[in-house]
């Protein structure tokens, strides 16, 4: 039996000089991305910050300020008469009832006051506090007192329903009745809280809400706006509600936080809605695709059997910019029943 010939082990070779090893290719594009990713980040916060001082410089407060319990709250107050609180929704600010001329409308008639909710426009929002609806009604409650305020028409539209029900519940002297449009009353699934809540985490959404967020939000704000009139087309109107200050941070992170308050804030509030006893009165758009009215305010107006029930055909959840004459006849009618 022959042997094979003993083969000698190739020794290693060695790398090129001035080659680098696939380890060390992958480790230098870490670095590259990493540094890239820095830059971006911090080029989008400066960017963000020159964002914010043109919005605000471009849109100053509107009206004047009122501080209860170390928060400092923006409102405007125009006319004489039964007093009416107008409160606006999630992202927005006061200027979307001036825009849409509800408020001058119904100060026609009345004396109103128009809030930016904590954290929107020029109000102040601590982040001490958790900005439940009815955190939030104690607030103004507080600010109605102030103002020499009792029994008035509270109106809220979308999120500032919630606000304004937990202030009937909660403080029942300062409301003698409630207009609620486009509410979202019951904790129904809604898959677009989860994502748009992120910037409202602690520390990653404080870096969102610098850097990123307001870049997706103007991106992505107008499919969000044509959603909110369809099945309407968007109002000319609307252009006079200055979403530049919605993208600012603060107002961000706040519309974050309602968003993630939303389901568990309007689950709370369902379980009172017995105990109202005052005139109410529940306007809708007949498409509104952000609040379903069979599930909304269709089913709220089966529960309180004091209420009036009145769906706007053709519009969806801003109807207010096409109907503020049936906005401001519904708080009419509400201060007379009240």
């Amino acid at each position: 039996m022959t042997q094979k010939p003993h083969r000698k082990a190739r020794p290693p070779q060695s790398m090129p000089k001035g080659s680098t090893s696939w380890r060390e290719r992958i480790a230098g594009n870490k670095v590259v991305i990493s540094a890239g990713a820095i830059g971006f980040l911090a080029t989008a916060a400066a960017f963000n910050r020159f964002a914010t001082h043109r919005a605000e410089a471009n849109n100053p407060p509107a009206g004047r300020f009122i501080e209860v319990d170390g928060v400092r709250l923006h409102y405007v107050e125009r006319g004489t008469g039964t007093p009416v609180v107008l409160l606006h929704g999630n992202g927005v600010m006061l200027q979307d009832f001036i825009a849409s001329g509800v408020f001058d409308r119904v100060a026609a008639d009345h004396r109103v006051i128009a809030f930016d909710r904590p954290g929107f426009g020029y109000s102040d929002r601590p982040r001490t506090t958790i900005w439940t609806p009815g955190a939030q009604a104690a607030l103004l409650a507080a600010a109605l007192e102030k103002l020499g305020v009792s029994n008035a028409v509270v109106v809220g539209h979308s999120w500032g329903t919630m606000v304004v029900l937990a202030m009937a519940l909660d403080h029942p002297g300062r409301v003698a009745g409630l207009v609620l449009l486009s509410g979202y009353y019951y904790g129904t699934a809604r898959p677009d809280v989860l994502p748009a809540s992120t910037p409202a985490i602690p520390i990653l959404g404080d870096m969102m809400a610098h850097t990123i967020s307001p870049l997706t939000g103007a991106m992505i704000g107008p499919i969000g706006i044509k959603a909110s009139f369809a099945p309407a087309p968007v109002s000319k109107k609307f252009a006079d509600v200055p979403l530049a200050l919605a993208l600012r941070p603060s107002q961000i992170r706040a519309t974050a936080a309602d968003t993630a308050m939303m389901i568990p804030g309007a689950i709370a509030l369902s379980r009172r809605y017995g105990e109202l006893e005052l005139p109410v009165t529940i306007i809708a758009g007949e498409g509104d695709q952000i609040a379903h009215i069979d599930n909304h305010a269709c089913k709220l107006a089966g529960e309180l059997s004091q209420s009036v029930l009145e769906i706007v055909p053709g519009q969806g959840h801003l109807f207010h910019y096409a109907v503020p004459d049936q906005v401001a006849a519904a708080v009419d009618a509400v201060a007379s029943r009240g």
